[in-house]
């Protein structure tokens, strides 16, 4: 009797680790509400944890509010996340927007094996793979042309009929006039 409560005891021990797991995991989900509705984001702190973290640190901050989708191109890509230049009730710059970033530091790549697919969220940057910040993107469809060479943070698993809502740009880079914004950024759970 005393090894099944030994038994018993050990396996309660084990759920306690494996529920903080599950409920740190649960915890990795970014809510974008759009005019159209919320987009949920699932983070993913296992193929970028530097990016997500900072990800996770600026929502937090709601330094995503408002934030404009600056450039954005159909059948491509929605970007938004320059927290300096393109909140729309804070100092907001249509020239400069996808130029800033945050007060935080850049990130080093964190590139993986995971496919850029419709509904990956994935780090914007400049030439410098080392650069990628606060900017992040979603794509509207496959662009295997990115693998490898993003870091791709999270995929949208639910919202993505309101992704498609996002106001598109004009041109070649897609640079939007009047854009829609993130009106909120949440972190938390599903």
């Amino acid at each position: 009797m005393k090894l099944f409560y030994l038994a018993f005891a050990g396996v309660l021990y084990l759920a306690s680790f494996a529920g903080d797991a599950f409920a740190q995991a649960a915890d990795h989900y970014l809510t974008v509400q759009l005019k159209d509705g919320p987009v949920v984001i699932q983070l993913m702190p296992d193929v970028a944890p530097k990016h997500v973290a900072q990800i996770e640190a600026l929502a937090k901050k709601g330094e995503y509010d408002n934030v404009a989708f600056h450039r954005v191109i159909e059948g491509f890509m929605a970007q938004t996340g320059d927290v300096k230049y393109g909140n729309m009730e804070k100092g907001f710059d249509a020239g400069l927007a996808g130029t800033g970033s945050s007060d935080l530091p850049d990130i080093p790549a964190e590139f993986s094996k995971t496919p850029f697919v419709r509904g990956t969220v994935g780090m914007a940057r400049s030439q410098d793979p080392n650069s990628a910040n606060s900017q992040f993107f979603i794509m509207f469809a496959d662009g295997s042309f990115l693998n490898g060479q993003y870091t791709v943070v999270g995929k949208v698993v639910s919202g993505m009929e309101n992704v498609d809502k996002i106001k598109r740009g004009e041109g070649q880079n897609g640079e939007v006039k009047n854009p829609d914004r993130m009106i909120k950024v949440t972190l938390g759970k599903k």
